[in-house]
């Protein structure tokens, strides 16, 4: 006899996370709101065309291969990496537990068949180069150009802001020496996109970008992960090919509209693209570029600042330097509780995180909560839960420092 479940009613939470971040109610109205319509529907394509001139500008870039790909950040991180083929040499830069993973993801497509029947789930071609910064630092220039003059790689990777630990890492860096040693630079910048002040043409060494659709663009966690590729990375596709159909940074282009280098009127089928994640992610652009990237980048850093305080106020010490994200210890007397507190945050609706990996450390983020309403709930909920679990410090002195902080800003 088969089951038949109840449905899900799955409540209202306040995602103080490194993300998802909360959907801009603007955003869920244009996906409930959309009617059924083919994929090659006239204001479906409208919407894609001006979806990908609007990432354009939040890039900050003109390259033509600049377009969304359908799913999650790891849907555009696999389009990117997708360049690198088997004995192609890469140098990857690790400093937490997403670039961690790209890391991962990088062996796997860099090795060779006899590489990945010694271990398919772990592999380490000799042709990958793994550079590993501790938890909490940054990747720093310095370190890039020292791997880059040792080992003189095809490609190497970087994560722009790795969420795992809440470290920026040093992406001018990071180009300058791609450049110097003729290498292209690959970047994951999932974190940063939407949030950070940049633009990628600034960046000449990097070849190619990936980000995701769920942080700072702030369109549901599964509509479109923006990526862009220079002509170079394209060339090399071209010239190569890469062993993928779906994310091909060529194929799925045409999609797009881009097809050759150029923008064209009519787009070919690659596959079925959902007019609810069109319209979706069309609105989410619509709203950050309103917003004004540079605005938005000042809101960030305001803010964090206040959670900042507020945090360091009850005892914990803060390891990151993101503008969206905090992470933290907990004070010496709570150390062991990490997972724990979390649990019970989470119980009650408030979603903060803890490190993926070790040392296991709190993580409290601020996607579109760029108010000081909403940063006072944030620090006020992250306090109830410390202090039900044995924290000592006085709340009203807590809220008294951070209605402070932000009187100044008004006077």
């Amino acid at each position: 006899m088969t089951n038949i479940y109840p449905p899900l009613e799955i409540p209202e939470t306040l995602a103080a996370g490194p993300g998802p971040g909360n959907t801009d109610p603007r955003v869920l109205e244009r996906f409930a709101k959309t009617g059924v319509a083919d994929h090659m529907q006239a204001d479906v394509l409208r919407g894609m065309k001006e979806a990908k001139f609007m990432l354009r500008d939040l890039w900050g870039t003109k390259n033509v291969y600049t377009y969304g790909v359908a799913g999650t950040g790891w849907t555009g991180l696999d389009c990117m990496q997708s360049l690198i083929l088997p004995g192609d040499k890469v140098v990857c830069f690790v400093n937490g537990t997403f670039s961690s993973i790209d890391d991962l993801t990088i062996r796997m497509k860099a090795s060779s068949l006899e590489d990945l029947a010694k271990d398919s789930l772990n592999p380490k071609p000799a042709n990958v180069i793994t550079v590993t910064v501790p938890h909490g630092e940054s990747v720093s220039g310095e370190i890039v150009e020292k791997a880059l003059a040792e080992h003189k790689p095809m490609w190497a990777f970087m994560a722009h802001w790795e969420t795992g630990s809440g470290r920026i890492n040093d992406i001018q860096g990071f180009s300058d020496a791609c450049e110097k040693h003729d290498v292209m630079g690959l970047v994951d910048a999932v974190s940063s996109l939407g949030v950070a002040d940049f633009s990628i043409d600034d960046y000449p060494g990097v070849a190619a970008w990936a980000s995701c659709p769920q942080k700072g663009v702030l369109s549901l966690p599964l509509t479109y992960a923006p990526v862009s590729f220079t002509d170079k990375a394209i060339d090399v596709v071209k010239k190569r090919g890469c062993y993928t159909f779906v994310n091909h940074p060529i194929l799925d282009a045409r999609h797009w509209g881009i097809i050759d280098g150029k923008d064209v009127e009519n787009p070919v089928y690659h596959q079925t693209h959902s007019c609810y994640a069109v319209a979706a992610f069309h609105e989410a652009l619509r709203i950050i570029l309103a917003y004004g990237k540079a605005a938005k980048a000042e809101a960030y850093a305001y803010h964090e600042k206040a959670l900042r305080e507020a945090v360091e106020a009850m005892g914990c010490k803060v390891t990151s330097n993101m503008t969206s994200l905090v992470v933290c210890n907990l004070p010496d007397s709570m150390q062991g509780k990490e997972k724990e507190l979390v649990q019970g945050a989470r119980a009650d609706g408030f979603g903060i995180w803890p490190t993926l990996s070790e040392p296991v450390q709190i993580r409290i983020g601020i996607l579109n909560q760029l108010s000081e309403e909403q940063i006072t709930e944030i620090v006020s909920r992250f306090a109830d839960r410390m202090l039900a679990m044995g924290a000592d410090f006085d709340k009203a002195k807590v809220m008294a420092g951070l209605q402070s902080y932000y009187a100044k800003k008004a006077a």
